[in-house]
Protein backbone atom coordinates (compact mmCIF):
# COMPACT_ATOMS: atom_id res chain seq x y z
CA UNK A 1 0.00 0.00 0.00
CA UNK A 2 1.52 3.14 -1.07
CA UNK A 3 0.64 7.35 -0.07
CA UNK A 4 -0.63 7.06 -3.63
CA UNK A 5 -3.16 4.32 -3.10
CA UNK A 6 -6.25 6.24 -3.43
CA UNK A 7 -7.72 3.65 -1.02
CA UNK A 8 -5.68 5.60 1.81
CA UNK A 9 -7.02 8.99 1.99
CA UNK A 10 -9.97 7.07 2.67
CA UNK A 11 -9.43 5.19 5.10
CA UNK A 12 -7.07 8.13 6.88
CA UNK A 13 -10.37 9.95 6.57
CA UNK A 14 -12.18 7.43 8.45
CA UNK A 15 -10.05 7.32 10.95
CA UNK A 16 -10.43 10.69 11.41
CA UNK A 17 -13.88 10.86 11.73
CA UNK A 18 -14.15 8.26 14.21
CA UNK A 19 -11.48 9.53 16.51
CA UNK A 20 -13.54 12.71 16.19
CA UNK A 21 -15.53 12.84 18.91
CA UNK A 22 -13.13 11.19 21.34
CA UNK A 23 -10.65 14.53 20.58
CA UNK A 24 -13.73 16.94 21.28
CA UNK A 25 -14.63 15.12 24.06
CA UNK A 26 -10.82 15.43 26.02
CA UNK A 27 -11.49 18.79 24.35
CA UNK A 28 -13.86 19.95 27.05
CA UNK A 29 -12.84 17.75 29.49
CA UNK A 30 -9.43 20.26 29.46
CA UNK A 31 -9.57 22.47 32.75
CA UNK A 32 -9.98 25.84 30.35
CA UNK A 33 -9.32 28.94 32.22
CA UNK A 34 -11.48 31.08 29.50
CA UNK A 35 -14.01 28.47 31.19
CA UNK A 36 -13.80 29.66 34.28
CA UNK A 37 -14.80 33.49 34.82
CA UNK A 38 -14.07 35.66 37.65
CA UNK A 39 -16.34 36.45 40.67
CA UNK A 40 -18.08 39.40 40.17
CA UNK A 41 -18.69 40.55 43.51
CA UNK A 42 -14.61 40.35 43.79
CA UNK A 43 -14.34 41.98 40.54
CA UNK A 44 -16.39 44.91 41.39
CA UNK A 45 -14.48 45.28 45.25
CA UNK A 46 -11.80 45.74 42.79
CA UNK A 47 -10.15 42.13 42.52
CA UNK A 48 -8.48 41.60 39.23
CA UNK A 49 -8.23 37.63 38.14
CA UNK A 50 -5.15 36.47 37.76
CA UNK A 51 -5.10 33.03 37.06
CA UNK A 52 -6.00 29.40 38.22
CA UNK A 53 -3.33 27.21 39.79
CA UNK A 54 -2.92 23.90 41.76
CA UNK A 55 -2.64 24.44 45.67
CA UNK A 56 0.84 24.24 46.02
CA UNK A 57 1.37 26.96 43.03
CA UNK A 58 -1.66 28.99 44.46
CA UNK A 59 0.55 28.58 47.60
CA UNK A 60 3.71 29.63 46.36
CA UNK A 61 1.67 32.65 44.23
CA UNK A 62 0.13 33.97 47.44
CA UNK A 63 3.53 34.48 48.87
CA UNK A 64 4.88 36.14 45.98
CA UNK A 65 2.54 38.47 45.32
CA UNK A 66 2.45 39.56 49.05
CA UNK A 67 5.96 40.55 48.56
CA UNK A 68 4.82 41.94 45.69
CA UNK A 69 2.64 44.26 47.86
CA UNK A 70 -0.62 43.07 47.01
CA UNK A 71 -3.14 42.10 48.46
CA UNK A 72 -4.03 38.07 47.48
CA UNK A 73 -7.14 35.71 48.09
CA UNK A 74 -7.26 31.97 46.28
CA UNK A 75 -10.61 31.19 46.04
CA UNK A 76 -11.64 26.84 45.53
CA UNK A 77 -12.76 26.54 42.15
CA UNK A 78 -16.71 25.61 42.62
CA UNK A 79 -17.97 22.40 40.76
CA UNK A 80 -20.76 24.82 38.98
CA UNK A 81 -17.97 26.61 37.22
CA UNK A 82 -16.17 23.15 35.11
CA UNK A 83 -18.37 22.03 32.00
CA UNK A 84 -20.94 19.01 33.12
CA UNK A 85 -19.11 16.93 30.75
CA UNK A 86 -16.78 15.27 33.38
CA UNK A 87 -17.68 14.28 36.72
CA UNK A 88 -14.13 13.80 38.04
CA UNK A 89 -12.80 16.70 36.33
CA UNK A 90 -15.38 18.64 38.50
CA UNK A 91 -14.16 17.24 41.74
CA UNK A 92 -10.75 16.97 41.36
CA UNK A 93 -11.45 21.41 40.30
CA UNK A 94 -12.92 21.68 43.51
CA UNK A 95 -10.58 19.74 45.55
CA UNK A 96 -7.17 20.97 44.14
CA UNK A 97 -7.86 23.88 41.70
CA UNK A 98 -7.42 28.16 43.33
CA UNK A 99 -8.80 31.11 41.51
CA UNK A 100 -5.81 33.37 42.62
CA UNK A 101 -7.06 37.11 42.63
CA UNK A 102 -5.17 40.20 43.35
CA UNK A 103 -5.30 43.92 44.35
CA UNK A 104 -3.32 46.50 45.53
CA UNK A 105 -3.12 47.17 49.18
CA UNK A 106 -4.62 50.36 50.25
CA UNK A 107 -1.78 53.00 50.89
CA UNK A 108 -0.34 52.68 54.63
CA UNK A 109 -1.39 48.96 54.74
CA UNK A 110 1.59 46.76 55.76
Amino acid sequence: MSADDPGTDERQRKVAQSLGPLVEQEARRFLSESQIEGDPQRIAEGWERRFIADGRRAAEMIELYSQLGYEVVADPVSADEVGEDCDDCRLLAALQFKIIYTRKRATGEI
